[in-house]
C-alpha cells in the first residue's frame, strides 16, 4: 500500500470556516492554544448573563409538578409504612425499615413521575423541523480512544465523515482520532488505519488527524483537555464522541446548528439509542434503552429545561464555554475519592452552567448510538469504574455557585449506586424485623399498672397495599414506555408488531427482575470495596464477543449463589411464607450462574433475533450510518491485520519517517518530573545491545512509550540498523 505524504490540510486557528493551506502529512494541524485553568470549587466567580433571558430560563412550575408530585407519592407512602408498623409502637429495627424505605421510594417514585410525564409529552408532541441555517463556526469531531478495536474506530470516522462531505457541510468539520492507546500492536494498527483512511478520503473532503499521546494524564477528561489546550482555539465547537458512538450525519449537522442558534448553549447532550447488540444480555438493555429510555429522557429533559446533564460523548460542547469553565481539578486526597475525577461529564456539565451557560439534553435528535456490554461479568467490571467516580462527586458537592439542579444530578449519580447498598439494607432490616418478631418475646404488659395485654399488631392490608404501591412505581416507567410504543403503529410494527413487543417486554421484565438482586450484590460489594480504599483503575471496555465459561461464571457468581441458598435456609427457619416473600431474591441469586451464562449467549441471542424477540426499530430497519460502517469495516479490517510490527517500522526507512512524523512532539514534562515507565525504557533501551534484547527486555507498556518518545524510537532504529548490520557482516562468513 502507498501513503500519500501529503494528507491532510490542517487548521491554523484563523478564521472560522477558512482553511490554511496543504502541507506535509502529520498527524496534527499546528497548534492554537488556549487556556483551560483547573476551576476553583470554592470560588465561582460571577457567571455570565444570559442573552436570550426567556428562551434559555427553565419554566420553574415544571419543577414543582415534578418535585412536588414525588414528594407527595413518598410522603403518603411513608405515612401509611409508619401506620402500619406502628400499631404496637415503633421499634429501632422498625423506624431503620421505614427510613430506608422513604429513601428507596423517593428514588424510584422520581422516576415514575418523570417518566409518566415524558410519555405525555411523546404522545402529544409534533415534529420538530430541522434546522437550515448554513454553519459559520467549526467543529471539531472528538474521538478518544483506548486500546480499542482500530477497525471499529476507524470505520466509524469514515462513515460519520462522508456522510457529513455528502450533505455539503464538511467544511465546517474536522475529525479527530485522540489515542490513549498503550499496546503497542494496537498503537501501530491505529497508525496503519489513519494512514489509509486520510489517503482514501483525501485532503479536500474530510480533514482527519490523530494523536496519541505519551501519558494517559487524566485519562479520557484530560485526553480531551490536552486536545482543547494545544488545538482548542481553531475551533467554536466539540462534538464528543466515545469509541464506541455513532451518529448520523443528519444528527451531525443538526447538533451544530443548535449551538449555533443559541448564543446561550455551553453543552448539548444527545439521548444514544443501544444497538448492535448480539447476546441476550446487550439485547436486553437495548430493548429496555429503546423501549423505556424515551420516555424517561423526555421526563428529565422537560423538567430539567437548561439545567442538564452530560453523558460524557455524543454531545455538542462550546468551545469557549468548556475551556473558560469546566477544567477539572484534582480531588484532595489519594484514590478512590482524591486525585483525578473518574466521572468528569456530570461535572463539567455542573460548572458550565455555574459559569452561566445553559446545559440541555436534546431528546427529540434521533440518529445518536452506542454500544453496551456483551455480559454481566462485562457489565460489572465497566461498572465499578463508574460506581468510584460517581462516588467521588461527594467531593463536588459542596462546590460553590453550582445550581441546585446541577447538584440534583450529581446527588443522582451518587444514588444511582448507593440505591443497591440501600436496598440491600432495606432487605437486611426486614429481615432483621421478621427475625425480631419470631424470636423475640411480646412484652404484653410493658407497664406494670396496665390492667389489659397490649398485642404486638402489624396491619397486613396497609402493607399488601404499600407492596401494591411500590410494584407499580418500579415498573411504571417500563409500562409507559411500553404503551407509547404500543399506541404507536408505526413504532410497534418497528418492533415486530404487538404480540412480539408484548413479549419482549414481558421476556425483559423477568430477566431482569431475575437479574436485579444480583446486581444488587456486585454494587454494593463495589461500594464497599471503594468505602474501604480500593481504586478501580482504567481497563479497556470488551464491546465485542460475549459467552462465558461454566468455570467464569462460578468465579464470579459463586458468592452470589451461596448468598441465595443461605437466605432461602434462613426465610425457612422462620417460616415458609417469608421464603415466599423472598423468592424473588432468592430465585435470582440461586440461579446466577446459569443465568449469566445464558444472557451472554450470543448463539440464543440470535436466536431470540430471529424469533423477533426484543426486536427493536433499529434491528428492523438498520440506521443508515450502522449499514455504512460494516460496508467499510472490512477494508480497515484488512490494514490493521496487516499493519506493521516494531521490527517492520524501525527496519525500513520509510515507514520510519513516516512514523516519525506522526508522533506528538509535545514537551509535557516539566523539570523533576519523572515518567517511570519512560525512565524504565530509556534505561533498558540504553544497556539493549541489539534490537532483539530490546524487545525482549521491553514490557508492552514501555514499547509502546518507546514507540511514542522520539528520542526512544530513534534508539530503537539505531538498535534495528546495528542488528542488520551485523547480520550482513556475517552473511559472508557464513557463505
Amino acid at each position: 500500500m502507498v501513503v500519500q505524504m501529503d494528507g491532510m490540510t490542517p487548521h491554523a486557528g484563523a478564521a472560522p470556516a477558512a482553511r490554511p493551506p496543504r502541507r506535509a502529512a502529520v498527524g496534527m494541524p499546528p497548534e492554537s492554544r488556549v487556556p483551560m485553568p483547573a476551576q476553583n470549587l470554592q470560588d465561582a466567580g460571577k457567571p455570565r448573563a444570559f442573552l436570550n433571558p426567556e428562551r434559555s430560563r427553565s419554566p420553574r412550575w415544571r419543577r414543582v409538578a415534578v418535585l412536588g408530585g414525588t414528594a407527595a407519592i413518598t410522603a403518603a407512602a411513608v405515612y401509611e409504612m409508619g401506620v402500619s408498623l406502628s400499631l404496637g409502637g415503633i421499634t429501632p429495627v422498625e423506624a431503620l425499615v421505614v427510613l430506608l424505605f422513604a429513601i428507596n421510594l423517593g428514588w424510584i417514585t422520581l422516576t415514575f413521575v418523570s417518566a409518566a410525564i415524558g410519555a405525555a409529552v411523546i404522545a402529544a408532541r409534533r415534529p420538530r423541523a430541522s434546522l437550515t441555517t448554513p454553519l459559520t463556526g467549526r467543529t471539531a469531531v472528538l474521538m478518544p480512544t483506548y486500546n480499542e478495536n482500530p477497525e471499529r474506530v476507524f470505520a466509524a470516522i469514515e462513515a460519520m465523515a462522508t456522510g457529513v462531505r455528502a450533505l455539503g457541510e464538511d467544511s465546517t468539520f474536522d475529525w479527530f482520532i485522540l489515542s490513549d492507546t498503550t499496546d503497542p500492536a494496537i498503537a501501530l494498527a491505529e497508525e496503519a488505519a489513519f494512514l489509509d483512511l486520510r489517503s482514501r478520503l483525501g485532503d479536500d473532503n474530510a480533514p482527519l488527524y490523530y494523536r496519541r499521546r505519551r501519558r494517559n494524564i487524566a485519562r479520557k477528561a484530560g485526553n480531551i483537555a490536552d486536545f482543547c489546550k494545544r488545538w482548542g482555539g481553531g475551533y467554536d465547537y466539540l462534538l464528543v464522541l466515545d469509541a464506541d458512538s455513532l451518529m448520523e450525519p443528519t444528527s451531525i449537522i443538526e447538533l451544530a446548528r443548535r449551538m449555533e442558534a443559541d448564543r446561550d448553549a455551553g453543552l448539548i447532550q444527545t439521548v444514544p439509542r443501544l444497538v448492535h447488540g448480539k447476546t441476550v444480555f446487550a439485547r436486553l438493555h437495548q430493548f429496555a434503552s429503546r423501549i423505556y429510555g424515551p420516555a424517561i429522557a423526555t421526563g428529565l429533559a422537560w423538567w430539567v429545561g437548561g439545567e442538564g446533564n452530560y453523558w460524557g460523548h455524543n454531545a455538542i460542547i462550546r468551545r469557549r464555554a468548556f475551556t473558560e469553565a469546566a477544567g477539572l481539578p484534582d480531588l484532595p486526597g489519594k484514590a478512590p475519592f482524591g486525585g483525578h475525577i473518574l466521572s468528569h461529564d456530570f461535572v463539567e456539565a455542573a460548572l458550565i452552567r455555574r459559569a452561566g451557560w445553559t446545559v440541555k439534553i436534546a431528546d427529540d435528535i434521533q440518529g445518536s448510538y452506542e454500544e453496551t456490554p456483551p455480559s454481566l461479568v462485562d457489565f460489572a467490571i465497566r461498572d465499578r469504574r463508574w460506581c468510584q467516580g460517581n462516588l467521588q462527586h461527594v467531593g463536588v458537592l459542596p462546590a460553590r455557585g453550582l445550581h441546585w439542579v446541577s447538584r440534583f444530578h450529581l446527588v443522582s449519580g451518587i444514588l444511582s449506586y448507593l440505591a443497591s447498598f440501600l436496598w440491600l439494607l432495606l432487605i437486611a432490616a426486614g429481615f432483621g424485623l421478621a427475625v425480631q418478631a419470631y424470636f423475640t418475646p411480646p412484652d404484653y404488659f410493658s407497664d406494670p399498672h396496665q390492667l389489659f395485654p397490649t398485642w404486638p399488631q402489624i396491619d397486613s392490608v396497609l402493607q399488601l397495599r404499600l407492596l401494591a404501591l411500590t410494584g407499580i412505581l418500579l415498573l411504571g416507567p417500563k409500562i409507559f414506555g411500553f404503551l407509547t410504543v404500543l399506541l404507536s403503529r408505526k413504532k410497534r410494527l418497528s418492533c415486530g408488531g404487538a404480540l412480539r413487543l408484548t413479549g419482549g417486554f414481558l421476556f425483559e421484565v423477568v430477566i431482569s427482575a431475575l437479574m436485579a438482586p444480583i446486581t444488587m450484590l456486585i454494587q454494593s460489594g463495589v461500594v464497599l470495596s471503594i468505602l474501604r480504599g480500593k481504586d478501580a483503575g482504567w481497563k479497556p471496555q470488551q464491546r465485542d464477543g460475549g459467552g462465558i465459561t461454566w468455570k467464569q461464571a462460578f468465579r464470579w457468581h459463586r458468592w452470589h449463589m451461596a448468598a441465595g441458598l443461605g437466605l432461602a435456609l434462613s426465610a425457612w427457619m422462620i417460616s415458609p411464607m417469608m421464603v415466599a416473600w423472598l423468592s424473588p431474591l432468592i430465585v435470582g441469586l440461586m440461579l446466577s450462574v446459569p443465568l449469566s451464562i445464558f444472557t451472554s449467549s450470543t448463539w440464543i441471542g440470535s436466536r431470540a433475533r430471529r424469533l423477533g424477540l426484543l426486536t427493536t426499530p433499529e434491528e428492523s430497519a438498520p440506521p443508515k450510518i450502522g449499514s455504512e460502517v460494516l460496508t467499510v469495516r472490512p477494508i480497515h479490517r484488512a490494514i490493521v491485520r496487516t499493519s506493521p510490527d516494531i521490527r517492520l517500522i524501525v527496519s525500513d526507512d520509510w515507514r520510519r519517517q513516516l512514523h516519525l512524523a506522526l508522533l506528538d512532539v509535545a514537551n509535557d514534562r516539566q523539570r523533576g518530573d519523572i515518567d517511570p515507565v519512560t525512565a524504565v525504557a530509556a534505561a533498558k533501551l540504553g544497556e539493549a545491545e541489539s534490537l532483539d534484547e530490546a524487545l525482549a527486555s521491553l514490557k508492552p507498556e514501555e514499547q509502546a512509550v518507546a514507540l511514542a518518545t522520539p528520542t526512544l524510537f530513534t534508539r530503537l532504529s539505531d538498535l534495528g540498523a546495528l542488528s542488520a548490520k551485523k547480520s550482513k557482516e556475517r552473511e559472508p562468513e557464513a557463505a
